[in-house]
């Protein structure tokens, strides 16, 4: 594909480190228009792939605090010397499609560092609260020389594999609660999670905090083990966001296991499987978008779908005709 010059000049000042060439770049691929995602891919294919961040995709339930776990660890790593890039999913409503984006508000001091970047994107119809191009948008993090992305997900417990499919680390942020708290967690979450922290750790709900983690450790132990994890992984652990108690120890934890899994060939092993996922979604989502363009095709598939309301055919005949090219 041809790189028009503004194409490739983006890329170059992206690659330099330009914030509001990467602002740009984000809202580029987020675009839905034809032409834009011809210039998105171009523009992926101009910044390359010859750098690599550190992934980690946190989830939980609204009001466990996730936006101000992410300031004081994002602040906690800046304070390190790392640049920090944070994508931060917002629920989209399903009547009017719109989105407060409002967690620049919700981290003022870490948007106002100069090594963060933070990037408030609509989930609009996604499942798990994962915007269709957050992936792209992780590339284009990596190549304006970030070393840590985090992404953030609306944690609504739908599909959050979808957030560990373009991850190294996935973290489940929770709150102390008590045993039917516990009851109430997915085990299909607590399989794909590599670390739970309890967060709120602090004042009057540290015992209660301890007492949780403790909970959820036993119940870790009772998952079979993955072969990507060393002796001890998944484990839980307790932080305090507003104190910033135990951040030190979770990011010494995931750094652990980050080069453990980079040491036995899991890492790019992972990365390799998610590049194969997100080619196989990509050619679902543009055979979808073909099919919606083609309007003799688009036109047997409302009579087919008007069929299957009435209750004439089933879903699943109705979509075997289509495909077939029958009415």
């Amino acid at each position: 594909m041809t790189k028009t010059p503004d194409i490739q000049d983006l890329a170059d000042r992206l690659r330099a480190g330009d914030r509001r060439a990467l602002a740009r770049a984000i809202t580029l691929v987020e675009s839905g228009r034809t032409d834009h995602r011809d210039q998105a891919m171009a523009l992926l294919e101009a910044v390359g792939q010859d750098r690599q961040a550190l992934r980690i995709g946190l989830s939980g339930t609204p009001g466990v605090g996730k936006s101000t776990f992410i300031e004081a660890f994002g602040l906690h790593l800046t304070g390190q010397g790392l640049r920090v890039a944070v994508l931060a999913v917002d629920p989209s409503s399903a009547r009017t499609g719109g989105s407060i984006l409002g967690d620049k508000t919700r981290m003022e001091r870490l948007s106002r560092d100069p090594n963060a970047f933070i990037r408030p994107s609509p989930s609009q119809s996604q499942l798990g609260g994962v915007a269709r191009r957050t992936r792209e948008a992780v590339a284009l993090c990596e190549a304006a020389g970030f070393d840590v992305v985090l992404i953030e997900t609306v944690g609504v417990g739908q599909s959050e594999t979808m957030v560990a499919e373009m991850c190294d680390l996935f973290l489940l942020l929770l709150a102390p609660a008590g045993g039917d708290e516990l009851q109430g967690v997915k085990r299909g979450i607590m399989e794909i999670a590599d670390m739970i922290l309890v967060n709120k750790a602090d004042g009057d709900l540290k015992p209660q905090a301890m007492r949780t983690c403790a909970d959820y450790a036993g119940a870790l132990r009772l998952l079979r083990k993955r072969p990507q994890d060393p002796d001890g992984f998944p484990k839980a652990l307790t932080v305090s966001a507003v104190e910033g108690a135990g951040l030190s120890d979770a990011w010494v934890e995931m750094q652990a296991l980050t080069d453990w899994r980079r040491d036995q060939g899991h890492f790019a092993r992972r990365r390799t499987e998610q590049a194969r996922h997100w080619f196989e979604e990509e050619v679902r989502l543009q055979l979808l978008a073909r099919i919606a363009g083609d309007g003799a095709l688009a036109a047997r598939m409302r009579d087919a779908e008007a069929a299957v309301e009435r209750g004439e055919m089933s879903p699943a005949r109705a979509a075997a005709a289509v495909l077939a090219g029958g009415s």
